[in-house]
């Protein structure tokens, strides 16, 4: 071949090696909207990265932190992105050629009778020994970016583990958060209805007096005893959600259940419970880690295309061999017993039934589901941060109404425990107002929590914690 035909050739192929069977991925624009259907304050929204710390308790701030680091879920999550990067390795290795090494010794017994006349020639033997040491290579050019698509899916499927563990660590976050704050809400209810509780027997005591002397008849004493009893016989169930939510929390932490257990026995926190601006809309979406990894997926499975069309083009491999072979262990290395082989090969697939064709729509298919998945997750993902906004902020107004009506039925209770001592009413209307009390404060705590949960659930609809990524699990 002349020198004009060789770097034609080497041109051509260098034309074809910069090819890639498409599609292109090009990220998809979705529409958030026109912004959001409650009312919200649009300021950019801040701390997202550790919003738990906005509520202000330090024990909170530790058992997020613990179960980041050594939630069960979260570290499998980790190790899906080492083997999705490993994979992707691996693919991005088939650019290359690949060499393999390999040293024999055969000993070989011919035949007399058979079609070589060993017995007639001088000096040979039927029995030889060959001693062979080489290299085996051969390389796969990527003419039409077939690897280059794999490597490239692969690396979408990595980045979309990423932002899976990202979403772990926001749902592990927000589960922690809402398990603690259950526990404190029962904690607080706990200790709002032993404090009734012990109102309550004075209230009885003051009436068992009254009765001793005649004051009272003997069914307002009963009145005051049932009413203690109730009481007291609604304490063991909190106490039992309580105990509950801590040995959830253990597990959240990836510790044995009861290693939070002591967390019921120490004073909850005062909640600092206002609204909190949540940015535009359109932030969620670059926000949300689910969102993200749906996107990640649908360029895989675009890259995926490429592959399958790649089928349809043909293939160059060249493949070469190159060693020393010998009869002699000390002729083995000598210039006269090396061999070399070179072999380009054109591989084409002309006729196979359609199957390229099936692999392709096979694969056109797949990327029109993610494509569906990734519309879902935009739309799953406004719902979330719509629903939330909307809950947080009636949640808030709620607990402010129940703050109101404990301040009222406090007040009227000391006043009617004042009139009862003096004598002016009846026991049952000083139960009937203990009883208003009572129910204002588990109406409050209840708020009150539901009030902090929302507020948990609201962060994680916005995608709170994604600014801070997963390290490699080792």
């Amino acid at each position: 071949m002349s020198r004009s035909r060789s770097c034609a050739a080497l041109l051509t192929l260098a034309a074809l090696a910069g090819c890639k069977a498409g599609p292109d991925f090009r990220p998809p624009q979705a529409d958030a909207g026109k912004g959001w259907s409650q009312p919200a304050d649009a300021a950019p929204a801040a701390g997202l990265d550790r919003w738990w710390r906005s509520l202000g308790d330090p024990v909170l701030d530790r058992l997020v932190e613990t179960a980041v680091a050594g939630n069960l879920d979260v570290r499998q999550a980790l190790l899906r992105i080492s083997e999705a990067r490993s994979l992707r390795d691996a693919a991005a290795g088939a650019q290359g050629p690949r060499i393999d090494a390999a040293a024999s010794v055969s000993r070989e017994e011919q035949s007399l009778n058979g079609p070589l006349p060993i017995g007639l020639i001088p000096r040979m033997t039927r029995d030889i020994t060959v001693e062979q040491v080489g290299f085996d290579a051969s390389w796969e050019m990527d003419l039409f970016g077939r690897t280059r698509r794999q490597v490239e899916s692969a690396q979408a499927q990595a980045e979309a583990a990423v932002e899976a563990a990202r979403d772990a660590r926001v749902s592990v976050a927000a589960e922690v958060a809402r398990t603690y704050l259950t526990m404190r809400g029962a904690q607080r209810e706990l200790a709002a209805r032993t404090a009734a509780a012990e109102a309550l027997r004075g209230i009885l005591a003051a009436t068992r007096a009254r009765a001793a002397a005649g004051d009272l008849p003997q069914a307002d004493l009963e009145r005051a005893q049932g009413r203690l009893d109730d009481a007291e016989a609604l304490l063991p169930g909190l106490r039992a959600q309580m105990h509950a939510a801590a040995l959830g929390l253990g597990v959240l932490l990836g510790q044995l259940p009861e290693s939070e257990a002591d967390l019921c026995r120490t004073p909850p926190a005062e909640l600092a419970l206002a609204p909190v601006p949540v940015g535009e809309r359109a932030d969620l979406l670059r926000r949300r880690p689910d969102v993200r990894a749906a996107e990640r997926q649908l360029a895989s499975a675009t890259a995926d295309i490429g592959v399958a069309r790649a089928e349809w083009f043909p293939k160059l491999t060249i493949g070469a061999t190159a060693g020393y072979q010998a009869l002699k262990g000390s002729e083995l290395f000598n210039s006269g017993s090396q061999f070399l082989s070179l072999t380009p090969l054109i591989s084409w697939r002309i006729f196979d039934g359609g199957t390229i064709r099936a692999q392709i729509h096979a694969a056109q298919a797949r990327q029109q589901i993610a494509a569906l998945g990734y519309e879902k997750a935009v739309l799953g993902a406004l719902t979330d941060g719509e629903r939330a906004l909307a809950n947080y902020r009636l949640a808030l107004e709620a607990a402010q109404a129940q703050r109101a009506v404990l301040d009222s039925a406090r007040r009227s209770y000391g006043y009617a425990e004042r009139r009862y001592r003096a004598g002016d009413i009846a026991v049952a209307d000083l139960l009937d107002a203990e009883r208003a009390v009572r129910e204002a404060e588990d109406g409050f705590c209840r708020a009150q929590t539901g009030a902090a949960i929302d507020l948990v659930a609201l962060f994680k609809a916005l995608g709170g914690g994604w600014q801070d990524r997963p390290r490699d699990a080792s």
